[in-house]
Order: C-alpha cells, then structure tokens, then sequence
C-alpha cells in the first residue's frame, strides 16, 4: 500500500494495485448507495453547472427545491442569460451568496454570445466564464463530458486527507498541491464523472467531519488514517471561526400604502439584490436614523418607532438588526441609485436578502391583516 503521508510530501502517492482495488469498492458501492438527485438524472451540462454552483458552500437538501424551481424558470441557457438580473436573483433568493447568482447569469451570456448557447467543453472556454474555479470546471467537464479532470471540495479534501494519512493544512499551498495531484492520480481512464460523483457522495454520506461512518465504509480497509485510529485529528482543523457581534438599523419608510426600497450597490453586501435603507448602528442620537436615511436615499423621515428585532449571521458577524418604521416627510429620491416605492404586496416581485424577505413578510402580513 502506502505509508502515512509527511506533510509538504507529494512523491508518496499509492500504488497502482491499491488505487485498482479503491476504484472498483467505490464503483460498486456507488452503483448500490447513490442518491437520486434531480442533477444526476441527466448529463446536460448546463444542469451539472447550475447544480455545482448552487452546491458551494449549501447542503444538498437545500438545494434540491432551488435547481428545480431555478430549471423550470430558465429551462435552457439562452433563458437564463435574456433573463432580468433581478428575476434571477429572485429565483435565488434564500441560498445565498448572491454573486454566484450574478456570475451564473453572466456567463449564461457570455456562453449565447461566444458559443451559440452551448456550454462549451474545451478547458480554455470555461476556464474564462464569471464564477467558473478548477473544482467547478473538473465536474462540470468529467460528469458531462466524461473528460479526464480531478475534482477537490469540500467533501473530497476530507476524505482525500483520510486516504492519504495526511496531517497538513489542507488549504495551505504545499496541502492542495498534494490534493489535487492525488485527486488526479487516482482517476480511472473512463467513467470519470461517475467517479468523481462517487468521491464527492463518499466524502458527504460516510466520510463525514465528525464521527465518520468507517464500519460501513467501501474502502475502510484501505485508509490509513482509519488503520491508526485518527479520524478525529484528520484532516487538521483550524481554530473555530471567532464571530464579531454587529448592529444594524433597517428603516422602513412609509408614503401613504407604500414603503421605500433601495437596491444594493457594487461592492456592497448583497449586491444587487434591493433592501430597506440599512445602515451600522453605531450611534444612538435620536436624529441617526433620519440622517442615514438621508443619506442612502436623499429624502427626509419623521421616525414611528419600532417594529421588530431580528438576530441573524452573515460570515463571520453575527448580527442584532433593529427595524425601525418611519414616515417620509419630503424631499427626492437620489438619482445616482435605484430606488422604488413599493406596495407590500409587490414586495413579492423583487429580490431581497433574508432579513429584507423577513421584514417584507411582515408588512403584507399587517396589510392583509387590516383588510
């Protein structure tokens, strides 16, 4: 077989009889134990593309509503890219980290404009497309074009580090190095998306973070991290994320039956995507909430007081957001950003963040209530 990896050691790969043996326990226990995913039903490689973005960084059983919702609006490629930005955001809405949404989007455009709506399967062409990486470009082209490329996420740096032995930072230069040339050496020559398919469903259904499923693991017998007893210090962790406390004040303003929307910015937190003029709390005169609205907005408000509390986490903050309700008392709206006075009920109809949807909900639900 093979010895425990020493970190930084890329020459210590496994033999070909080991690497035979894992291919074939893999096959065969995928062929028994793969889970029917609307994704894996086809080989179109737009619906591999829509579903390993969509997965960065999202569990699975998120997702599934979200492609298939996200299908049926934009059944083809050439739907996707004429489609509105805010209608594809709004198909979004909930999975979160928007710019994916954007870059989806984008290259769905590029793709009709440069390849007359057809993914393209060569490396250079998708090398180029917004949002595209080496793991999502190794999946896209393996699992729809069966191409020979190596794949490393989440779920295949776990379990490549088990395989391996390895006891390095896996996110390090000299750690990915080591991954992706043992995720590329372990390829078989054919069937290569299903292979892959198989690592990615191997690392997330047994191979997991804590207490991984070993008893009932295919290739159990060949992982020296299992043969020593380490699965609990590998692969190596860094220290647990230290969350910074934040505060946040949403205004909503009022003008007779409708309230006041201002859409995100480049370079802002959910761009793109419209909220209620948002700002840091960080000061607590009574006149803050009218100047920031002010600022974001250009007009004037008389505040009504509060409305609701809601706690939520974006990356490392964790976040108290303080909804505040006003009154517009006059002024224009700015012109160098776009703003909207909106009906509750049409609230529906634009894209907002979480919170934004919550706040939003919350106002048809008064407005239906008074009816």
């Amino acid at each position: 077989m093979f010895a425990v990896m020493p970190e930084a050691d890329i020459e210590v790969l496994p033999d070909s009889s080991w690497k035979k043996t894992f291919r074939r326990q893999l096959k065969s226990w995928y062929a028994r134990h793969a889970r029917d995913l609307p994704w894996r039903r086809t080989r179109d490689p737009y619906h591999v593309w829509v579903s390993e973005i969509m997965l960065q960084q999202t569990q699975i059983v998120t997702v599934i509503p979200y492609f298939k919702r996200f299908i049926k609006s934009f059944p083809a490629i050439a739907d996707l890219a004429r489609a509105d930005e805010e209608k594809v955001l709004r198909q979004w809405e909930g999975l979160g980290y928007y710019r994916r949404a954007r870059h989806l989007h984008k290259a769905a455009q590029q793709i009709v404009e440069r390849h007359g709506s057809m993914f393209p399967s060569d490396v250079e062409s998708v090398d180029v497309l917004p949002g595209i990486g080496r793991y999502t470009r190794g999946a896209i082209l393996s699992i729809a074009f069966d191409q020979r490329l190596p794949i490393l996420e989440a779920n295949t740096i776990r379990l490549n580090c088990r395989l391996l032995g390895y006891d390095g930072d896996a996110t390090a230069k000299e750690g990915q190095q080591i991954l992706w040339k043992f995720a590329e050496d372990i390829l078989p020559r054919k069937d290569v998306g299903i292979f892959n398919q198989a690592m990615m469903e191997l690392g997330s259904a047994i191979c997991t973070p804590k207490s991984p499923r070993c008893l009932i693991c295919p290739v159990a017998s060949l992982c020296p991290t299992h043969a020593d007893g380490l699965q609990d210090v590998i692969p190596w962790t860094k220290r647990k994320v230290q969350y910074q406390d934040l505060a946040e004040t949403a205004v909503v303003v009022f003008r007779q039956k409708r309230v006041l929307l201002r859409r995100c910015q480049e370079g802002e937190r959910w761009a793109g995507l419209w909220d209620f003029p948002r700002f840091a709390s960080a000061d607590r005169r009574n006149n803050y909430d009218v100047e920031q609205v002010k600022r974001l907005t250009g007009v004037e408000i008389k505040s009504d007081g509060n409305l609701t509390t809601i706690k939520h986490g974006v990356t490392k903050f964790r976040i108290t957001l303080r909804c505040r309700r006003a009154t517009f008392v006059s002024g224009k709206l700015r012109g160098d950003v776009e703003l909207a006075w909106v009906t509750p009920v049409k609230l529906q109809q634009y894209p907002l963040n979480v919170t934004g949807r919550k706040i939003a909900n919350l106002l048809s639900a008064n407005t239906n209530s008074k009816r």
